[in-house]
């Protein structure tokens, strides 16, 4: 059962035609060259979508940096939706998710040995970590690929398996920033959480659908789920397995994103005893909320765990409002990516040759 249903809204077509008029004139103009897209002298690969909401980019800049961070200096740029903060900034041992937005803090606190940035202008904030650190060779952008004022050398495109683009449609009828076809600029397409039962059948119907260039891959991921981790590590009770949990014990699902539906269907499989309580995507926990959290747990009995999802966890990890009753019961859990078809040595291997090729000191970059 999904909790967020498919809706076209077909009623404000109007207004996405004059919302689509104006993407357009705006991509023609990137490509005429009239607006500037700039190269930089280093490997940079965008990670990005074409839909309003979740579609996995984290989690698979998350697999990009298990890739290429044993072997290269890399850093990640983002623009830190929804931070209360301005300008480029530098994300440290001690910045909070207000400071640099929830996903960038869930990378740092993650992987604490790369550099971690924020910034709306990318051009900029490209050229600050190349002047804080010289010897970076790789950089990651997340959330990039409508910010057409860089020119990566490789464009991830993400479409979610259950809202796929060529389905949807333009703002405010759907929920695409960019008319389907704009697909076309993308080096890579990866359909993401997709089951894990997904049908050869199926697949073959996305690829057709897709019509993609011969130039261009695709590839399917699905999340795998890892162990429940508490939030708040030096105060929580102990969690039984999920799928092990006494009758009298009950789950209460808390989310602030936009498609919950992998986590609750993962949930669902695992125990029948769910409360959900769902908030908009990159949700800021105000007091009253955490209020109505708070008196939802105490009406369910004393066997009540909290589940948020690890983009959650990192906006509420330093949340004032936060009573020591939530924190003791108040768990996560981390995903990883999974690439179906047994195709992540293929992906692999175009990354990797790809970086290879084009390091500052190969002949082939600097020809």
């Amino acid at each position: 059962m999904k909790i967020h249903p498919f809706k076209i809204y077909r009623s404000l077509t109007p207004l996405a035609f004059l919302y689509g008029l104006g993407v357009r004139i705006r991509n023609k103009l990137f490509d005429w060259g009239i607006l500037p897209s700039e190269e930089f002298d280093i490997p940079i690969i965008s990670v990005g979508n074409i839909t309003v909401g979740g579609t996995g980019k984290t989690p698979h800049i998350e697999y990009l940096i298990r890739l290429l961070s044993p072997q290269y200096n890399i850093a990640v740029l983002s623009r830190g939706y929804k931070r209360k903060t301005h300008g480029y900034r530098l994300a440290n041992e001690n910045s909070t998710a207000e400071e640099i937005g929830d996903e960038p803090f869930q990378i740092k606190k993650k992987f604490p040995e790369i550099i971690v940035a924020v910034d709306a202008n990318r051009r900029n904030g490209i050229r600050e970590i190349i002047k804080i650190d010289p010897s970076v060779e790789i950089i990651l952008l997340d959330d990039a690929y409508q910010h057409r004022y860089v020119k990566p050398g490789i464009s991830i495109l993400l479409t979610d398996y259950n809202r796929l683009i060529y389905e949807d449609r333009l703002m405010p009828v759907g929920r695409l920033r960019e008319p389907a076809w704009e697909r076309n600029r993308a080096n890579i397409v990866v359909v993401t959480k997709c089951p894990v039962t997904i049908k050869p059948i199926e697949i073959r119907i996305i690829q057709k659908h897709l019509d993609l260039f011969t130039y261009q891959k695709l590839y399917f991921t699905t999340f795998r789920y890892k162990n429940t981790t508490p939030v708040f590590a030096d105060m929580a009770d102990e969690i039984p397995p999920l799928d092990a949990l006494p009758e009298n014990s009950r789950i209460l699902l808390v989310t602030g994103i936009a498609s919950p539906d992998s986590i609750c269907s993962y949930l669902q499989k695992k125990t029948e005893q769910i409360e959900y309580m769902h908030f908009p995507d990159h949700h800021n926990f105000t007091k009253n909320n955490l209020t109505d959290i708070e008196n939802k747990f105490r009406s369910l009995g004393e066997n009540v765990y909290i589940i948020v999802t690890e983009k959650d966890a990192a906006r509420l990890l330093h949340n004032p409002y936060l009573c020591d009753d939530l924190k003791k019961r108040m768990f996560y859990l981390p995903i990883e990516v999974d690439f179906l078809q047994e195709r992540s040595d293929s992906f692999n291997s175009k990354i990797l040759r790809y970086v290879n090729a084009n390091k500052r000191n190969s002949r082939l970059h600097q020809k």
